[in-house]
């Protein structure tokens, strides 16, 4: 007895919808992606390998190594800063504010000078620096 073979047609995989979902899936991805913005200086202090001296200021605040701040040749604690700083404000508003931090001053003493000048509306704040003994062409 013979028994009629059925025709099987060959098995394919269809990779169209399949296409469809991950092409999806990127877009939404992409959509969906929030990107970081800094909103941070970043600096690379203390040198300078070509730079101007600027004017001289008449509001200097120098950080030392040890993160005590000095106006002029007052020393001053933290506390004492805001207030020297306040009430020399005005001349530093319309002069400008020189930084002057030490290389090895923490990060933080500069952030929070930074900080003070911002809040009293100290808005041109130079960063002193000094000319790198270096050139240009020696750094690797």
């Amino acid at each position: 007895m013979r028994f009629p073979r059925t025709h099987r047609d060959p098995v394919e995989v269809n990779l169209t919808p399949l296409i469809d979902v991950v092409f999806l899936l990127l877009i939404f991805f992409m959509v969906s992606t929030t990107f970081e913005t800094r909103q941070a200086l970043e600096l690379e202090l203390p040198e300078s390998v070509s730079g101007l001296a600027a004017e001289v200021s008449p509001v200097t605040l120098v950080i030392t190594a040890t993160g005590m701040y000095r106006v002029g040749e007052r020393a001053l604690t933290e506390d004492e800063l805001s207030e020297v700083l306040a009430d020399q404000a005005e001349q530093a508003r319309e002069y400008g504010l020189v930084l002057e931090a030490d290389g090895q001053a923490r990060h933080a003493a500069v952030v929070r000078a930074l900080d003070l000048a911002g809040t009293l509306g100290i808005r041109q704040v130079r960063i002193a620096t000094t000319e790198a003994t270096t050139t240009r062409a020696e750094i690797p």
